[in-house]
């Protein structure tokens, strides 16, 4: 049988602290396995689409709420070169880098949790307002982009159980945007089971 997973992880050994709200994950899969897809009784088809796809989260946030995706940066550090236990691929954006963490809120729910890495000398640039999505940001320069998943996890966080007022698991993944050939910036984004009633049991 062809496996599409590339690692169970043993649910009780733990990451190590980060800055950031990295998942613990029970399970993940790789670039390839992404590729692929999941099998349905692993992942819905709707939830494949939502997680996997090459849309914006921030806009289908918007069309399954109805209401505008709202941006509450939390985090705006700079953090050189250090690779911060993001995942591997962050070598590829060139440092020094800045980490940017935010929440997603729709109808005043925070459905979404997002951090970035980016390279220092681009944040000014391609992030003027630091207050909108990366999305409507990069869009109001029609940025090029292609977002690129790498990875897709399950698993569990102590700080995002509190915000998304869920135990879990939760639902996550990271991607590279790449403008012009080049990697412009990678996202790793953690959503609420919430979403369950838009898009169904995952």
């Amino acid at each position: 049988m062809q496996s599409f997973m590339t690692a169970i992880v043993n649910p009780s050994k733990q990451i190590p602290q980060t800055t950031w709200h990295r998942l613990n994950p029970v399970w993940e899969a790789n670039v390839q396995d992404v590729e692929q897809g999941v099998p349905h009784e692993r992942l819905s088809p709707a939830w494949q689409v939502f997680l996997l796809g090459d849309g914006s989260p921030t806009r289908h946030l918007r069309l399954l709420t109805g209401h505008p995706t709202e941006v509450d940066v939390i985090d705006m550090s700079s953090i050189g070169d250090d690779l911060d236990q993001a995942p591997q691929i962050v070598e590829k954006i060139p440092g020094p880098r800045t980490r940017r963490q935010v929440w997603l809120k729709n109808g005043g729910q925070r459905l979404a949790y997002a951090a970035s890495w980016w390279e220092l000398s681009h944040v000014d640039e391609y992030l003027q307002n630091r207050s909108l999505p990366i999305w409507a940001s990069l869009a109001t320069r029609r940025t090029e982009l292609y977002r690129d998943v790498q990875g897709l996890y399950c698993g569990y966080s102590e700080a995002l159980s509190k915000t998304f007022n869920h135990p879990g698991p939760f639902w996550g993944r990271h991607y590279l945007f790449w403008h012009h050939g080049q990697p412009l910036t990678l996202i790793y984004e953690v959503f609420s089971p919430q979403l369950q009633q838009y898009l169904g049991k995952s």
